[in-house]
């Protein structure tokens, strides 16, 4: 009689704490698909407009500086910001093309 009622409690606490788990794998989901994933995607959009500069492209920096591409070499991009005054800056440092 108390050995069927013992076991029954036991498999109740089994699957209860096994439950305790679903709220949290929830939140997981939750974050990637509000957070995690959008930012990824503008990542992946951002890494391929830095891709396709080209020289006479306007652009501005994360810094906040407006300027034209004068010239692509590897990981260097040369910008032009005034009438005779070009800067070189990481092509990591763009943070957008201007039309």
């Amino acid at each position: 009689m108390f050995g069927t009622a013992y076991a029954q409690g036991q498999g109740a606490a089994g699957s209860g704490s096994w439950m305790s788990f679903v709220p949290i794998v929830l939140m997981i989901v939750i974050f990637y698909f509000l957070l995690i994933r959008p930012q990824q995607k503008k990542e992946k959009q951002r890494l391929a407009m830095i891709n396709s500069l080209k020289n006479g492209d306007k652009i501005i920096t994360v810094s906040g500086i407006y300027g034209v591409v004068a010239g692509i070499k590897d990981d260097i991009i040369t910008v032009k910001i005034a009438s005779s005054t070009n800067v070189e800056i990481a092509k990591s440092a763009v943070q957008a093309k201007i039309s």
